[in-house]
């Protein structure tokens, strides 16, 4: 009886030892401080920096597994430049077309890690109706209980370059360059 007690007890205690699986947790993208941002060569004078204020989506991530989806839309009639008249210069038939096309997304089913750091991202980024697969380089995420909220986040900054003649919004190439670099802070919220 007494070895049966003690096998009991050594299963129990290794049972309780074993690490717990990890599961995939999803969270929302928390608008205020989720901020596409794109970039580029103005005629040769400058670099010019815009952004977008409205975002939506989700992350959904396993880090355990080291999987995880992305899903993301951006309000293109949010364009952000600094003007007035330049938003809707940039929101016209030849960039963005917002009338036709209100929304841009991204969405990826695969994070790629190295270690324990996530860091890329490939997805489908899809621009006036064009698709075209866009790889995003993470240059820092980072998962924790968010110090103010009291809720677990995770955090990200992303970067990637394309070109804007492979979304039919080549208009004034290459005096206007048409490589645009496209930079991401993102912060979301465990639902």
């Amino acid at each position: 009886m007494k070895k049966a007690l003690m096998f009991v007890a050594l299963a129990a205690s290794t049972v309780s030892a074993t690490p717990a699986f990890a599961a995939a947790e999803t969270y929302a993208l928390e608008r205020n401080h989720t901020y596409p941002r794109f970039s580029y060569n103005h005629l040769g004078y400058s670099v010019q920096l815009s952004r977008f204020d409205k975002t939506t989506g989700t992350v959904v991530i396993d880090r355990e597994a080291k999987t995880g989806s992305l899903d993301v839309t951006i309000d293109t009639t949010s364009v952000s430049t600094g003007s007035k008249d330049f938003d809707e210069h940039i929101q016209a038939a030849d960039f963005l077309d917002t009338a036709t096309y209100p929304t841009a997304t991204y969405k990826s089913s695969k994070l790629v890690f190295t270690g324990d750091a996530l860091t890329a991202i490939e997805g489908q980024l899809t621009l006036k109706g064009v698709t075209k697969p866009v790889t995003l380089a993470v240059t820092s995420f980072r998962c924790a209980p968010h110090p103010i909220m009291k809720k677990d986040a995770c955090g990200a900054n992303a970067t990637a370059t394309v070109k804007r003649s492979d979304f039919n919004a080549g208009k004034y190439a290459p005096l206007v360059g048409d490589e645009v670099t496209l930079s991401i802070a993102v912060e979301a919220f465990k639902q």
